[in-house]
């Protein structure tokens, strides 16, 4: 889920759907409530000990904690290998991104009828507002930290989304490159503080890493079952405009393409295009293959 979450494309509750724990980890978070984690920071005080320990178990605390080992530790070092490749191969790595996102797309938009006026225009919007964000308005945004929150609240929300990566999220509010190139700082400021490093660079990425986390929490007990409900009232409408982002969102690793070649003194050129295009192939028929293996794209449109 780790994986699959740092890069754009497959998203980690695609993955949790084809391993079988979609249900459990639905169930664990929105189980999680201001109350409950109230009582597990209680549970050091005497006669508070029980009280924590249920709170925990209604959470399904031990299945958080070790699945979250997991991503967070294919995050970190997937976003270390994909920031190298955005600041110094940006053509190859947002063609494979282009790849994955569009073939992701393809394969969810196979299994959702717009066939009704209100899934149409839930379509439409879904598309307009990605194409229109992931381009220039992305860029108005900024980094400050209330972004970094918001970005955090918004991207957590794939959690429960088959389909929608929180990294997709983020490269259309134009965020993805500024967290993978901060988290790699954070680890990188981590271990030179531990072999005797300076701690201001520690603490100068440290504030965006936990804004991000803070925006993350926040957006478990807003976003997230905001989204869930829309799913339970109108599932396929919210299906078609989650599909339809896929698609708008196809303008933003073009867009940032442009801009990191920028950046490096270079422009599009016949070279740079047909690489582009053979690296997004290769993203699409890894997503057709894993589609055809294991069947990620079978979700359950009816209302």
């Amino acid at each position: 889920m780790g994986a699959a979450d740092a890069v754009p494309g497959v998203s980690g509750g695609t993955i949790a759907l084809v391993t079988g724990i979609y249900e459990r980890l639905i169930a664990a978070i929105t189980a999680v409530s201001p109350a409950r984690i109230r009582a597990v920071l209680l549970g050091l005080l005497p006669g508070r000990r029980e009280d924590a320990v249920d709170a925990l178990r209604a959470v399904d605390a031990g299945f958080l904690l070790v699945l979250g080992t997991g991503i967070l530790t294919a995050i970190v070092t997937i976003t270390r290998v994909v920031h190298a490749g955005i600041q110094n191969l940006p053509v190859l790595t947002f063609g494979f991104f282009f790849g994955l996102i569009a073939a992701s797309a393809w394969v969810l938009f196979s299994e959702v009828a717009v066939d009704t006026p209100p899934r149409a225009v839930a379509a439409v919007a879904g598309f307009v507002l990605a194409f229109v964000v992931s381009g220039q308005a992305a860029a108005t945004l900024g980094d400050g930290l209330p972004v970094t929150v918001a970005a955090g609240a918004i991207a957590v929300s794939a959690m429960i989304l088959p389909g929608i990566s929180g990294s997709l999220l983020l490269i259309i509010l134009g965020q993805y490159e500024y967290m993978t190139g901060t988290l790699s700082a954070f680890v990188d400021a981590s271990l030179a503080l531990a072999t005797g490093g300076p701690i201001g660079p520690l603490r100068e990425h440290g504030v965006v890493v936990v804004a991000f986390v803070a925006g993350a929490v926040v957006g478990l007990f807003t976003i997230a079952h905001a989204v869930r409900a829309a799913l339970e009232r109108a599932r396929t409408a919210t299906l078609a405009f989650l599909v339809a982002l896929i698609v708008g969102a196809l303008r933003a690793p073009v867009v940032r393409t442009g801009d990191q070649l920028a950046e490096l003194g270079r422009s599009w050129t016949p070279t740079a295009i047909a690489t582009f295009a053979a690296a997004a192939v290769v993203g699409a028929v890894l997503v057709v293959l894993l589609d055809h293996y294991t069947g990620i794209g079978e979700i359950d449109g009816d209302e």
